[in-house]
């Protein structure tokens, strides 16, 4: 019994934390939101469109040694 209290008492002193920790966030404006949804979304196509191009070499490079060996 008196372990479920400690652990209720935790619990509480868990959340009064979050929340007091919450309240030091300092959330980003709108403007800053933009620019960095902007920059992901941009590395994101680049880093997608790296991948696709090296994946097209990697075809076409196992397609030349399989023509090459006979395969």
């Amino acid at each position: 019994m008196a372990e479920e209290v400690k652990k209720k008492r935790n619990r509480g002193a868990w959340f009064r934390e979050m929340k007091s920790e919450l309240k030091k966030v300092v959330w980003p404006d709108r403007k800053t939101v933009i620019a960095n949804t902007g920059t992901v979304l941009l590395c994101s196509l680049v880093i997608g469109a790296c991948i696709w191009i090296f994946d097209g070499v990697a075809v076409t490079a196992v397609q030349i040694i399989l023509d090459v060996f006979g395969a």
